[in-house]
């Protein structure tokens, strides 16, 4: 077993080793213990930046040849992105969670090993090559998803958040297990690298489409795209970096990821390109809309995330485009895919950093809702932040000035 698959591993390794020390380490926040592991994994993954400018990197840890179910695991820039998103995006949540969360008042053991575990699936999601790994670690990222949401299980709506959003992603994920069998049908092989490399050939089978929709099927409700867009605003119920780090930075990402990766595949029939294009314009409008009928910051946030989630797959869709208009010139191609990428990383950035200051807002005022925040400033005599500032403790000053 390579480095690689040490590091998808390792945080999970760390979940379980954080309940068996947590009684030896109430002295100290656990989140100190847990927060050196992302910024290993993060630095880590930076090592690789000058080999992918080279080409990919792959390592295979045979686990069911027989089946041709193997732990490989490939670093290209596409999944060294989400990988540093992952990792970069996690260490300032672990740090950021530990003023937000009370020594004294919660269940870190429970919370910090949920956190690992959810890393773990991610980065197994990002890097697997082989599509029933893929699997395996997207249903991973449903069940500890559901339990972070569900974190404060003594709130109804806490409960109800995390059941919701379970189902839907769990359906998703089934219906895109069904199309990667298919995939393994038409080419006989679990790859994704083999599999793209035998696209022209396949393109014209009639598992082709299927395998598509249902592929896109697990991608919208992973993505939160209309109509599986429901248990994204429910989902807000969990801890604030929870919400900044599954639901804006990582988690929902996962479907847009799905679809970054298999476009050089489905791309070349136009399906592809009109079901992605409206439906990531139909989320694109109604999550920017109803974003502006909400009192509650986070609400905001949520529904103004299902927009930009929308944004990101219709420019995943105009992509493939000038493959089926011949008036479309070949740059619109290479444009759209980068500007989906470029806003991946800049939403993945600003709408973190938008969550975790609510949450300080929320955490020293008592409340997200915008009707009782009006005048906020007034309390300020000057018309700098500083005065603000001064009022809160040290570490949501810095994080304030960080973002």
């Amino acid at each position: 077993m390579s480095l690689l698959h040490l590091a998808i591993i390792l945080p999970f390794v760390v979940a379980i080793i954080i309940p068996i020390i947590y009684k030896w380490t109430k002295k100290i926040h656990t989140g100190w213990l847990v927060l050196p592991v992302p910024i290993i994994l993060f630095i880590y993954f930076l090592s690789f930046i000058p080999k992918t400018m080279n080409g990919s990197t792959v390592e295979t840890f045979q686990w069911i040849p027989r089946y041709g179910i193997n732990f490989t695991v490939v670093v290209d820039g596409l999944s060294l992105l989400f990988a540093l998103l992952i990792t970069g995006i996690g260490s300032l949540v672990v740090f950021y969670s530990i003023y937000y969360l009370g020594k004294n008042k919660e269940r870190l053991n429970n919370f910090y090993a949920f956190l690992m575990i959810f890393m773990t699936a991610m980065l197994g999601v990002v890097l697997s090559d082989n599509l029933i790994v893929l699997y395996l670690f997207w249903e991973l990222t449903s069940i500890s998803s559901f339990l972070l949401i569900g974190y404060w299980y003594h709130r109804e709506r806490s409960r109800y958040g995390a059941r919701k959003s379970m189902m839907i992603t769990v359906f998703g994920g089934l219906m895109m297990l069904g199309g990667f069998i298919m995939l393994h049908i038409m080419t006989d092989s679990f790859s994704i690298r083999e599999i793209l490399a035998a696209s022209e050939a396949i393109s014209q089978n009639a598992l082709f489409i299927p395998a598509m929709i249902l592929i896109l099927l697990g991608a919208f409700t992973k993505s939160a795209q209309v109509p599986f867009h429901i248990w994204l605003p429910d989902a807000m119920e969990a801890p604030t970096p929870v919400s900044a780090y599954l639901h804006s930075a990582t988690m929902v990402k996962a479907g847009i990821y799905v679809v970054a990766r298999f476009t050089p595949l489905f791309a070349l029939s136009p399906i592809w390109f009109w079901t992605i294009a409206i439906v990531g314009t139909t989320t694109l409008l109604w999550g920017s809309i109803n974003a502006t009928k909400k009192n509650d910051l986070k609400a905001i946030l949520a529904y103004s995330t299902i927009s930009q989630l929308g944004l990101i797959m219709t420019l995943l869709g105009i992509g493939a485009a000038s493959l089926h208009f011949d008036n479309l010139s070949d740059d619109i191609y290479v444009l759209a895919i980068v500007a989906a990428v470029f806003h991946l990383f800049n939403h993945a950035t600003f709408k973190g950093s938008l969550f975790m200051m609510v949450g300080i807002i929320d955490h020293e005022t008592g409340t997200r809702d915008i009707r009782r925040l009006g005048g906020l400033c007034a309390s300020c005599p000057l018309p700098q932040p500083l005065p603000l500032l001064v009022h809160l403790r040290w570490p949501d000053c810095l994080l304030l000035t960080v973002f």
